[in-house]
């Protein structure tokens, strides 16, 4: 079990290595744009200075692999320096084409390869940027979550691309970066992203039954008290992928047309009646 673990992750994180190369030596590197965070700077300090990219990478990205190693783990430390120094690698002895130069083509599939490539990477158990090592421990140590961290760093990069490449480009990075950031998110909760559902209702039994017999998903009842009421009252809370939200809309509105609904993501789960996402 465990060897066939640390195979899914070196077929991860060499797949990530490989389409993140892409992104970045056919689409970003032609039309002069950056990524955001780690990647971002390297670019623009290779494009700066004329030192290669290749280089530039593994310095910029070695203090974040340190701090990995110290505050997340020594496995998680070798498996991202093997992917950052494999995308080194292969961005100096792989002779990649140019895949257009339209600009806007260019900033959204850079940033689609590359967001697909750090994805990969993170579903194996590394990474390819160390901006969101750093936003975590931050955030921290801060009153900020990791995406206000994240946000704050890729504002000064951004603004920094504006001064010494101009704003067009760095405007055209933004939107590079948006596409890397879909695109990662896409890849590490999909379609199937959970939703935690709480549903309010008079009709709370019929529904509850609906959800174990139709979704086979699991529900919890717990008891509540109206705050303008004041009457006390059953409350639902269960978990359900994306595409089954639908489903459960249909069960609650068949039983009560008027059901108080609240739906929020949810980041992760476990144990449970829930589906299992693929490589967990």
């Amino acid at each position: 079990m465990k060897l066939a673990k640390y195979g899914w992750n070196g077929i991860s994180l060499t797949a990530g290595v490989a389409v993140a190369a892409v992104g970045v030596a056919s689409f970003l590197l032609p039309n002069h744009f950056i990524d955001g965070g780690v990647t971002g700077i390297s670019m623009l300090l290779a494009q700066l200075t004329g030192i290669p990219l290749a280089g530039v990478l593994v310095l910029v990205n070695a203090p974040f692999v340190i701090l990995g190693y110290r505050h997340i783990s020594p496995e998680f430390a070798v498996k991202s320096s093997l992917a950052i120094f494999g995308l080194a690698l292969v961005l100096t002895i792989v002779p990649f084409p140019v895949a257009t130069a339209d600009k806007l083509l260019g900033a959204v599939f850079g940033g689609f390869f590359v967001g697909a490539g750090v994805g990969l990477a993170i579903r194996g158990g590394g990474v390819l940027d160390g901006t969101d090592v750093l936003a975590v421990l931050l955030s921290k140590r801060l009153s900020a979550t990791v995406g206000e961290v994240l946000l704050a760093v890729n504002v000064v990069i951004f603004t920094v691309a504006a001064v010494f490449l101009g704003v067009e480009p760095a405007l055209y990075s933004v939107l590079t970066y948006i596409a890397a950031s879909k695109t990662i998110d896409f890849l590490l909760h999909g379609l199937e992203a959970y939703n935690g559902v709480m549903i309010v209702s008079a009709q709370h039994e019929a529904i509850r039954q609906g959800i174990l017999s139709e979704l086979g998903r699991g529900v919890t009842a717990f008891k509540a008290r109206g705050g303008y009421t004041a009457a006390e009252q059953q409350v639902l809370f269960c978990v359900v992928t994306r595409l089954e939200l639908s489903r459960l809309d249909a069960i609650i509105k068949t039983h009560d047309p008027g059901a108080f609904i609240v739906i929020q993501p949810v980041l992760d789960i476990s144990g449970g009646v829930i589906k299992k996402r693929a490589f967990h």
